[in-house]
């Protein structure tokens, strides 16, 4: 087998982590629930893509489910949190634009796993 076959399936195989929030920030308290929260994603490697959208790369679907676990043990006690999965493929399909400028996608990122 040729190396654009493996490419491809591992566009299919590594998944990014989405995950999108719209928090409450009323009060002081709020506020600091939900910066804990992004903290806490920053922490487990997400970047942030918009200022309540963060990502993740991820190379396998058991690590994509380590972290989606690890997001939901942290979700905050009010506000709506969604988490998305979807593979390398329909990522780099995603057409980004800064006003009407076409803008590069980010690549992702080179990790090392360890077993």
């Amino acid at each position: 087998m040729d190396e654009n076959y493996f490419s491809r399936l591992n566009q299919y195989r590594s998944l990014w982590v989405l995950v999108f929030f719209d928090l409450p920030t009323e009060t002081r308290k709020d506020r600091k629930l939900a910066t804990k929260f992004r903290k806490q994603l920053l922490d487990d490697g997400f970047s942030m893509f918009q200022f309540s959208i963060y990502m993740r790369f991820c190379a396998s679907r058991e690590n994509a489910e380590v972290h989606t676990k690890r997001t939901k043990k942290n979700l905050p006690p009010r506000g709506k949190v969604g988490i998305m999965c979807i593979t390398d493929k329909q990522f780099g399909m995603m057409e980004l634009f800064y006003g009407a400028k076409p803008q590069e996608k980010e690549a992702p990122p080179q990790q090392l796993e360890l077993f």
